[in-house]
């Protein structure tokens, strides 16, 4: 209940917010942000047990709290409403927080100026957790916190910068479903080559039974979910803001069909709205929730270079798929290619980097044309003879570099296959073998 009501006072990514559930727990936190240093009486030392999940086992182990409250806050916090750390009432503690700065009323958790911390308490005093909890419900989300079984544990790579908790809208399993996951994103404005590929790669991903992540945004974003659907696959929006308030508007039967066939997922608690600086740190759950990421269209500013960097910051894959030159949109999937991201052109190129041992893409080559099917000695005879008209066989063995009888047997040979004819003492190439050996109709 305290993480639920922290969804509501701490800004994803913020990285002092999750040292503080680190270090003592969210009960503790919420309950010093709320009434004070002299409030967290009794929560602030959370023994080893009550972190095993690395800050949040203590808020798992100190029950339900009950609905009496002060400080406006549901059944989180309070005096009266809050269970401790070892799951009596706040006033059977263990001890005091330690580390706060300042004394008194004044005193405050670290990593904060003093105009920040009142901007949280305030925050704090105004969450209803109860409330968000039937609002999300009602819309068929749930919430999921580290510790739960369907917590991925993969976001723990992100250190105090992972999500206080997911706010997840749809009926599978978040863990089981980001085990086998790619991010495909790009440019909002993307162009009819942008969103073909990004398509391309969401059917075809799902067709090889991958999971696609993306932010539910126009442009790539939306063109990899429909691929995904359109394939009957599986796929997970990541909002910027509460999952029963789908953004962009425009996308709302979209993400509507994506929590009826996949997960709709976000940090913000029901209702709340997106902001640019949510947007940028949403990506950062994309990339940690993947094996990798695939950029399709970027620009240099593009924030799909943000989900890509932070994928190769936390040690997953990135990849881009090259588009033209003269093309803005291109420019940032460039630089990406210029480091250390790798090329892609496909779902089989990018299933073959990030899936198991043996997942190869199939080999790339041209089409096979008759002449290619030819031994050596043929096809030095076949190269021999002239583009227009007519050569003798002394002339073909001598530009062929073999004997006038093996020039003669070459030669029929090549007459049994089309691909030349006799004329008196000549031989030429047939219209067929003139194409093949010279398909722009150049001469030799």
């Amino acid at each position: 209940m305290a993480r639920v009501a922290l969804t509501r006072v701490l800004e994803p990514g913020d990285a002092v917010g999750g040292r503080w559930l680190r270090e003592w727990g969210a009960v503790a936190v919420l309950r010093c942000l709320v009434d004070g240093p002299d409030g967290a009486d009794g929560i602030g030392r959370v023994d080893r047990a009550d972190r095993a999940d690395g800050g949040g086992g203590g808020d798992r182990n100190g029950g339900v709290p009950g609905t009496d409250s002060v400080a406006e806050v549901d059944g989180v916090a309070g005096s009266d409403g809050v269970a401790g750390a070892d799951g009596r009432g706040g006033t059977e503690g263990r001890g005091v927080l330690q580390g706060l700065e300042g004394v008194g009323p004044e005193a405050r958790l670290p990593g904060v100026t003093a105009k920040r911390w009142e901007g949280l308490r305030a925050r704090a005093r105004r969450v209803r957790a109860v409330r968000d909890l039937e609002t999300a419900a009602a819309a068929g989300a749930r919430f999921v916190m580290p510790g739960d079984a369907e917590w991925p544990a993969q976001l723990d790579d992100l250190g105090d910068a992972r999500p206080v908790g997911l706010w997840v809208r749809g009926h599978p399993s978040l863990r089981i479903w980001a085990l086998r996951s790619v991010a495909v994103v790009g440019a909002r404005a993307c162009t009819e080559y942008g969103a073909h590929v990004a398509a391309g790669l969401g059917a075809g991903l799902a067709e090889r039974g991958w999971v696609v992540v993306s932010g539910g945004a126009y442009g790539v974003d939306g063109a990899a979910h429909r691929g995904a659907l359109g394939a009957g696959g599986a796929t997970v929006a990541v909002l910027a803001c509460g999952v029963d308030r789908p953004y962009p508007r425009g996308h709302a039967q979209l993400i509507g069909r994506i929590a009826e066939q996949g997960l709709v997922v976000g940090e913000l608690p029901p209702g709340d709205h997106p902001t640019p600086s949510r947007f940028i740190l949403r990506n950062r759950v994309i990339a940690a929730l993947t094996r990798g990421t695939v950029v399709v269209e970027a620009a240099y500013r593009s924030g799909a270079l943000v989900t890509a960097r932070c994928a190769r910051d936390l040690g997953r894959h990135t990849m881009g798929v090259p588009g033209p030159v003269t093309s803005g949109l291109s420019a940032g999937v460039h630089e990406l290619l210029r480091g250390d991201a790798v090329l892609v052109g496909d779902a089989a190129e990018v299933v073959e980097l990030v899936g198991d041992m043996g997942d190869l893409a199939p080999r790339r080559r041209g089409p096979v044309v008759p002449r290619d099917l030819l031994d050596p000695g043929a096809a030095r005879v076949l190269a021999a003879l002239p583009a227009r008209g007519s050569a003798g066989v002394r002339e073909v063995a001598r530009e062929a570099g073999t004997s006038a009888d093996d020039a003669v047997v070459r030669l029929y040979e090549l007459r049994s296959l089309g691909f030349v004819e006799r004329h008196g003492d000549g031989w030429q190439l047939t219209r067929q073998a003139f194409l093949s050996v010279f398909p722009e109709g150049g001469d030799a």
